[in-house]
């Protein structure tokens, strides 16, 4: 390389270094510090700035008051997303590489017919169930003290052979059903049930056509659990429960074709995985 030439790189690569050192330093660096899984079924979570406006894809994030803000990812997510943070004096743009996942097929027989295609007389029923299950889901509690010692750690609600994974297309008695969004542990009836995490129940129902004895808590900032099949419930709807606190039992009830519970997770209205929250499966 002639003398000449090495001179003009070097103005060069000077020039650009001199720019890079006037930029606003988001533009040099990611948004945040993210921790969780950045996969579908995933929930992420960071600090920013306090009150800082947060979007993913154009949906407003909550952002508590020491900064956290908090998203979730379906099972079908695509595979990027905007994350935009605008603290007032600077915006960050940055855009989030979401891991796509392999879902299996799992087909299930045995189940009660009639909750593969239920009768006419059982439709008012249904549709009645799920408004109640929207609605408690639906609730925006603003607990950062519940939230932030959930994201402390998850706990198995009970320990036992996973029997069930998040996001697998089911057969149910040969006919297509929507996909599992939960994590079934089989284990007998009469099983305790306990609290993954602090929260505070929104739905507490003996008997649901689909889903049988079925409990829903609400961690705080629309992050949530649910628990279905049971064959007890002993919480009630308004009750404050703690990490480890009993609220029902293992059942065989709904649509199931044996004992098992049946735990699922909801941020907002993105379905998430509770095996990516919690710690490994205890040996039993």
């Amino acid at each position: 390389m002639t003398h000449q030439l090495r001179g003009g790189l070097v103005k060069i690569l000077s020039f650009y270094i001199a720019v890079a050192a006037c930029l606003p330093s988001y533009l040099l660096a990611d948004c945040m510090e993210l921790e969780g899984s950045l996969t579908q079924g995933g929930l992420i979570w960071g600090t920013v700035p306090p009150g800082s406006r947060v979007t993913l894809d154009g949906e407003t994030l909550d952002v508590l008051q020491g900064g956290m803000t908090i998203a979730g990812f379906g099972r079908n997510a695509p595979a990027t997303a905007e994350l935009v943070v605008d603290d007032g004096a600077e915006v960050c743009r940055q855009t989030l590489q979401v891991t796509p996942r392999k879902y299996a097929v799992q087909r299930v027989q045995g189940v009660p017919q009639k909750t593969v295609t239920p009768p006419p007389a059982q439709l008012e029923r249904i549709q009645r169930e799920r408004a109640l299950v929207n609605a408690a889901k639906a609730q925006h509690l603003e607990r950062p003290d519940l939230l932030q010692g959930a994201l402390a750690g998850f706990q198995w609600p009970t320990i036992g052979p996973i029997s069930g994974v998040y996001g697998s297309q089911r057969y149910y008695n040969g006919t297509p059903g929507n996909p599992h969004y939960g994590v079934d542990v089989a284990v007998s009836s009469g099983t305790a049930v306990s609290a993954p995490a602090a929260g505070i129940v929104t739905l507490a129902e003996p008997d649901l056509f689909y889903s049988g004895g079925t409990v829903i808590l609400d961690h705080g900032f629309r992050i949530s659990s649910a628990f279905l099949h049971m064959s007890k419930v002993t919480v009630k709807v308004g009750q404050e429960v703690n990490i480890g606190d009993v609220i029902g039992e293992v059942g065989a009830t709904g649509r199931a074709t044996g004992p098992h519970l049946d735990w699922r997770m909801n941020w907002r209205n993105h379905r998430i995985d509770p095996q990516l929250l919690a710690p490994p499966m205890p040996n039993f």
